[in-house]
């Protein structure tokens, strides 16, 4: 896979072109002390916006620590996002949380907002049971197993979100050189 730099966009198109007949019913989970952090300049309501091109979001949490400041568990809350706010580990809530999803039937898309390794057996988890898997990661950092092990990647690289490229979208194609492929259109 390789990085396919793009905006805000062309992110929403390539989405809206994986849509399948119906709307996806998709699951938000955002690690919050891992990727709400000044340096990565994470926007919530571009993340939901880029997953509502593609389904209908009917859970979206954000996990916290017991550190988080009030102003931030309120922006999170204005934003229409659940804070969750956790006094033990943040990963251990998120994965438990992300596994019951896994066995919902009211679930068939789980989007991740992280670039911790510690997910990637959420994410084969999902796989296995048909589930589909959404990543939104940060760079430096981000965990190549959590990239591999997701059916969509999305990364936030100083800023700008860019979509990853991988053998499905591309079967067939002919095309080796994955960094010159222009994004496809919706529809």
């Amino acid at each position: 896979m390789k990085p396919m730099k793009s905006g805000f966009e062309s992110i929403r198109n390539y989405l809206g072109s994986k849509k399948e007949k119906g709307r996806r019913k998709i699951a938000l989970l955002v690690d919050g002390p891992n990727m709400l952090r000044k340096e990565f300049q994470i926007d919530l309501e571009e993340i939901r916006d880029v997953l509502k091109d593609y389904g209908s979001i009917k859970i979206g949490r954000v996990f916290l620590n017991q550190y988080a400041s009030d102003k931030l568990v309120e922006a999170i809350e204005t934003q229409g996002f659940e804070p969750i706010i956790c006094t033990s580990d943040v990963d251990v809530r998120l994965a438990v949380e992300g596994m019951e999803l896994v066995f919902s039937p009211v679930i068939d898309t789980i989007a991740l907002v992280t670039r911790d390794a510690d997910f990637k057996p959420l994410l084969s988890k999902a796989n296995e049971h048909g589930k589909e898997t959404i990543l939104f990661g940060a760079e430096p950092g981000l965990s190549v197993a959590l990239k591999n092990s997701a059916d969509y990647v999305i990364i936030l690289k100083e800023g700008v979100m860019e979509h990853e490229y991988d053998s499905r979208d591309l079967k067939g194609s002919g095309v080796e050189d994955f960094s010159e492929v222009p994004l496809p259109d919706k529809g």
